[in-house]
């Protein structure tokens, strides 16, 4: 199991709390974010731009291009 940096965790439960209150949104778009899964990725992703011990992101395997 990969393991999260405090700050990671932090900033995951702030945009979960943030989509709960309907104030997280996507992007330029601005649409309110409703699923729980989105508001993680938009936790991790912001957490990664900061350069804390989070895992990258999972690229395709070869043998699923197929």
């Amino acid at each position: 199991m990969v393991k999260y940096s405090k700050e990671a965790q932090k900033s995951v439960q702030l945009s979960i709390k943030k989509m709960e209150n309907g104030t997280l949104k996507i992007g330029k778009s601005n649409k309110k974010v409703t699923d729980t899964k989105q508001a993680i990725a938009i936790g991790l992703s912001e957490v990664r731009e900061k350069d804390a011990k989070v895992p990258s992101k999972k690229s395709p395997s070869p043998s699923a291009k197929k």
